[in-house]
């Protein structure tokens, strides 16, 4: 490990050689410089971790040197030294950016306390930068599809308001990462971003999880909690699968958002919380309060802003570049070589159906980094589905109704009907098959818009959605 690099700036000959002997001695690499101009030039080609920095020198005096240092290295930490030392030159030192002052005469113990105080706390801020940096490349939003670019601009437009958001896609398409990238462009970046699945928490539990408990409120009770909603105060609360809730929690939720106020279970007293609330889920909130499952007054409450995040399926040109990114991040974080992917396999990778979105796509990835031997991945690493001539249509939901053409024109059996007829035998079957054709015709109609057919046909569009995948309709296939 590289030892750290001190520049030790000071017309003082005596200083400079005093300072170098105690550092050394420490195991800092040190360098000295005479004047201020010497020290800037040393500065260039040495790139010092750290710097002491005398306040009286003839020529530029230590804060002019300091204002120069700071220009061309932003953040470089510099701690000033001087023999005129008073609590004001003190204070003007660390309002001008100084992140230490020491007093002349110095003290062995308390120039090497700052030194290792100063370099740790670096240390940290580099470290912290480092995760922060992994972490938004983990929550980045990958993909060049016209429909990613209209989940973007939606973000884009929600992020610098207030509003509460409600995001609405399948499991698995990166409902999370657009809660997340609303949050780190939005006015409340700097503050908590705090997540809740409201479906895996039990439901006895979900309402001490979000508004917290007053010690001996309830049996198991030991300790008072604090709520979700009062760990987000100032920040935002991303509320995911809140179709989940159930009734009592979601009139509660109702509350926090008319209110600005949460009750911890057993307190009389009500606590006002600034929280945004982004909440999601991937069920159809619509159908649910027709079902009486979801209260309207909240869905209201949570659809100021809908965004939909459509399936991996309708945008199969990001998979490319979804694959390769997975690729490259699962590659280093395992230590491994990076693989290539031959062209016949990333063609099937983006054939598939990939029913678990994003998801599904990324362990898929994962397996192949670790399990192929060679250094390409060829289509027969890939697992079975997904390169079997049939994995367009994996995932997809039941198959659709065949019709006599699509079972062949070969011999009859009893009960088959004529030529051009659909085969039917039974209730199900002429069910179904008359509900494709509806939605073929209505498809037709409106020149394959899903928006206006779904409109049309008064349905929600992501119901649509789920019977065109149920029975395989798509415009290319039509004919």
């Amino acid at each position: 490990m590289p030892k750290p690099k001190i520049l030790v700036i000071d017309d003082d000959a005596g200083i400079r050689e005093s300072l170098k002997m105690t550092l050394e001695y420490d195991g800092y690499d040190v360098a000295g410089a005479a004047t201020g101009q010497e020290g800037l030039n040393l500065v260039e080609r040495e790139a010092p971790d750290l710097v002491l920095l005398d306040v009286k020198m003839p020529g530029m005096d230590g804060f002019d040197v300091m204002s120069r240092l700071h220009s061309m290295q932003a953040g470089l930490p510099i701690v000033m030294i001087s023999a005129h030392g008073t609590g004001m030159t003190g204070a003007d030192a660390i309002k001008k950016g100084a992140v230490d002052f020491i007093d002349k005469p110095l003290s062995t113990d308390r120039v090497l306390v700052t030194v290792k105080n100063v370099l740790e706390q670096e240390r940290l801020r580099d470290e912290n930068r480092t995760l922060k940096k992994a972490v938004e490349v983990r929550h980045q939003m990958i993909g060049e599809s016209g429909s990613l670019k209209q989940v973007m601009a939606a973000i884009g437009r929600a992020a610098p308001t207030n509003a509460t958001v409600l995001i609405t896609g399948e499991s698995g398409v990166g409902k999370e990462l657009v809660a997340r990238t609303i949050h780190r462009n939005s006015l409340r970046a700097r503050e908590r971003f705090i997540q809740v699945n409201c479906a895996a928490i039990p439901e006895e539990l979900i309402e001490s999880e979000l508004f917290g408990h007053e010690k001996g409120s309830f049996t198991g009770a030991t300790e008072k909690q604090i709520g979700k909603f009062e760990q987000a105060d100032r920040g935002t609360i991303f509320l995911d699968e809140v179709g989940d809730m159930s009734p009592k929690t979601q009139a509660k939720v109702l509350r926090v958002l008319q209110e600005g106020e949460v009750e911890r279970i057993g307190s009389a007293r009500t606590i006002k919380v600034d929280v945004r609330v982004i909440a999601a889920t991937n069920k159809n909130l619509e159908e649910e309060i027709e079902k009486g499952h979801f209260r309207e007054d909240l869905y209201f409450r949570l659809a100021v802003i809908p965004i939909y995040v459509p399936p991996l399926r309708e945008r199969a040109e990001d998979i490319a570049v979804l694959v390769k990114h997975f690729a490259e991040h699962i590659s280093r974080d395992s230590n491994m070589r990076p693989k290539r992917i031959a062209p016949a396999a990333l063609e099937a990778l983006q054939r598939y159906r990939w029913k678990g979105n994003i998801r599904e796509l990324r362990n898929t990835v994962e397996r192949l980094i670790i399990m192929t031997p060679g250094d390409t991945i060829e289509v027969a690493d890939l697992p079975d589905a997904v390169r079997s001539p049939s994995a367009a249509s994996a995932g997809s939901g039941p198959a659709a109704p065949k019709s006599a053409s699509a079972e062949g024109s070969g011999a009859t059996t009893a009960g088959a009907t004529t030529a051009g007829e659909t085969k039917v035998g039974t209730l199900r079957e002429f069910k179904d098959n008359a509900e494709r054709a509806f939605l073929v015709g209505k498809l037709r109609e409106n020149s394959w818009n899903i928006s206006k057919t779904a409109e049309a046909i008064d349905t929600p569009r992501s119901n649509l959605y789920k019977k065109l995948e149920q029975y395989q309709i798509s415009q290319e296939t039509d004919g």
